[in-house]
């Protein structure tokens, strides 16, 4: 077999649209829809459906440089042999953060396995994070799950998934309980562009558009489904016009555009909480860097499709942006990715201080409401052992 055939160009459903609010080169850009598009005020205002001053500018961009230290950190762990396993999400790092910062306290998030630093959003605190690489004693799953597959059930934060795709159907159906129960919640999941050709996907999307549950499905169409082109692993021109089918709203948006992932994402959010159901959205990136810390582009990528996209750098686009409105000057810039720097390197001590393993008793730990004889027993065979303190 063959490449499929690309579809006739332009042959997009009129439902999709491209979003861009800033160029590559820092500029404000026009959508391609001219009902989208959007000018950038010299504050730093998007003038349309969502404002952001510009305190709240600078805070995404910081989020943007911690999750790009956060990479450049936990790949140099692994490679150490510090911490057993990564995965990250350098160059997409727009798309992560613009669809977090667009959502609601109450919302709650159903993350795949890059948006570490949603998470961190939501304030779950570095150490945390940081623990949970580790799977020492101050990991909150205790040990159980893998490296890098957090949870912060305080920020709304769900766990971490591996399997593609299973996150979505858990993100409506939870967000068709709180529509039932009168709770004013939005559930937004990522995942990507190879999760769309799992069962999973058409399975919640399905179920999205029946329900009209008020979800947002935000694709990271980072162009490979770990080795596999998305090309080789999708016939369908966008992402985004797979919501046709099922009945739900779709937009396609420039994904290391942050502005415009916000933008729409909060639009979404709207639709959603307004009772006019699902949207889908594809946040068209690229995933410059492995697909995990396991995982080698060179043997299956060449390098020269990487470089174009180095230069539509999400963090160096709005780092323009900033700087030609005179929101932040390069000293603030250098000031700020210190800042990073620093906290990153403290949480990595102040995790590395706590015990290497969690208690044996925390086996016993969330499994049964009060512990059976059985587990007591048990308990008491281990405390005799002095084998329950950790370390």
């Amino acid at each position: 077999m063959g490449r499929p055939k690309a579809l006739r160009a332009g042959a997009v459903p009129r439902r999709v649209t491209d979003v861009r609010v800033v160029a590559a080169t820092g500029l404000a850009a026009r959508a391609r829809t001219p009902s989208l598009t959007q000018v950038i005020s010299p504050e730093g205002i998007a003038q349309g459906a969502v404002t952001l001053p510009a305190p709240a500018l600078v805070a995404l961009f910081r989020a943007m440089l911690l999750g790009r230290e956060l990479d450049e950190r936990m790949m140099g762990l692994q490679r150490q042999g510090r911490i057993g396993f990564y995965v990250g999400a350098t160059g997409e790092e727009a798309a992560i953060v613009g669809t977090t910062a667009a959502m609601e306290e109450e919302d709650w998030l159903f993350p795949c396995y890059r948006e570490h630093v949603a998470a961190l959003m939501r304030g779950m605190p570095l150490a945390t994070l940081f623990c949970n690489m580790l799977g020492n004693s101050g990991d909150v799953v205790r040990g159980r799950q893998m490296p890098c597959h957090e949870t912060w059930r305080p920020g709304r934060f769900t766990s971490v998934s591996a399997p593609l795709a299973t996150q979505l159907p858990h993100a409506v159906g939870a967000a068709l309980a709180a529509r039932l129960r009168g709770d004013d919640m939005v559930a937004l999941t990522w995942f990507g562009d190879g999760a769309t050709s799992a069962t999973d996907f058409h399975v919640a999307l399905n179920f999205a558009g029946t329900s009209r549950a008020p979800v947002v499905f935000a694709c990271r169409n980072n162009g490979w489904a770990i080795s596999t082109p998305r090309e080789l692993q999708t016939a369908s021109e966008t992402i985004a016009q797979k919501a046709t089918a099922y009945g739900i709203h779709a937009e396609r948006v420039d994904g290391n555009d942050v502005l415009a992932v916000h933008e729409a994402t909060r639009r979404a959010r709207s639709r959603a909480g307004r009772g006019e159901g699902a949207t889908l959205l594809e946040l068209v990136t690229y995933r410059v860097g492995s697909h995990t810390s396991s995982d080698d582009p060179r043997a299956y990528r060449d390098e020269r499709l990487v470089e174009p996209w180095k230069k539509r750098d999400p963090i160096l686009r709005l780092a323009r942006f900033l700087r030609r409105e005179g929101i932040l000057s390069e000293n603030d810039e250098s000031e700020l990715r210190e800042s990073v720097r620093e906290a990153v390197q403290e949480a990595i001590r102040t995790a590395e201080s706590q015990p290497p393993r969690p208690t044996e008793e925390s086996l016993f730990e969330d499994v049964y409401a009060e512990p059976q004889w059985q587990q007591r027993e048990q308990i008491g065979e281990l405390r005799g052992q002095g084998l329950t303190t950790g370390g």
